[in-house]
């Protein structure tokens, strides 16, 4: 399964890759207004969100719209001693910097600023692909599979993606914690009654 998921996530980013830079503010445009204008978005005073890396949907955006609304925001720095995601509140966008692998990260990492996945009122998250009943491939580091699997609250987990990479199915695992829903550049999916 390893072999064919691996290969799976390697169609799914050669297709988002080739989206053309026009193409994809577009699409970034149409995915942002869908996003915030979501009730389970709207109303999460404290929301994790995700800094755009590469080809990925922007999300700074989105980022700098929630601060300038007052919104809370945290976003994770990768901890390589666990493997794991650490999740610290931002004030400013500013406070990204290139961390792990060249992915913007808070810099400020102040304990005060520390908060848990359990904490949050929702939560946006990457990923390289996606299907209707709200399973991901990620990209093969397993760091919001072990995020959320610290998960002991129901919030809305949120998926931004282009409609290219939402396919029919993806490799999935019983362990494996789906999203709930998907905004694309086409639609709003709604994994609960897909």
């Amino acid at each position: 399964m390893a072999a064919d998921k691996d290969s799976f996530r390697r169609e799914l980013l050669n297709r988002r890759d080739a989206i053309p830079p026009e193409v994809r503010r577009t699409k970034d445009r149409i995915i942002r207004e869908q996003l915030l204008s979501l009730d389970e978005f709207s109303h999460a005073p404290l929301t994790l969100l995700f800094a755009s890396f590469r080809s990925e949907v922007d999300t700074i955006p989105i980022i700098q719209h929630l601060l300038g609304s007052s919104r809370r925001v945290v976003l994770p720095k990768v901890d390589l001693a666990t493997r794991g995601l650490l999740l610290f509140e931002v004030r400013a966008v500013e406070e990204l910097l290139p961390g792990y692998r060249g992915i913007p990260e808070p810099s400020v990492t102040t304990e005060e600023r520390r908060l848990g996945i359990n904490d949050m009122d929702a939560a946006v998250i990457p990923g390289a692909g996606f299907d209707a009943t709200g399973s991901r491939i990620g990209y093969g580091g397993g760091y919001y599979d072990r995020l959320l699997s610290g998960l002991r609250r129901d919030i809305p987990l949120i998926a931004v993606a282009y409609e290219e990479q939402v396919e029919e199915s993806v490799p999935s695992e019983a362990h494996d914690r789906k999203v709930s829903i998907i905004v694309t550049d086409r639609r709003v999916i709604r994994c609960d009654k897909a």
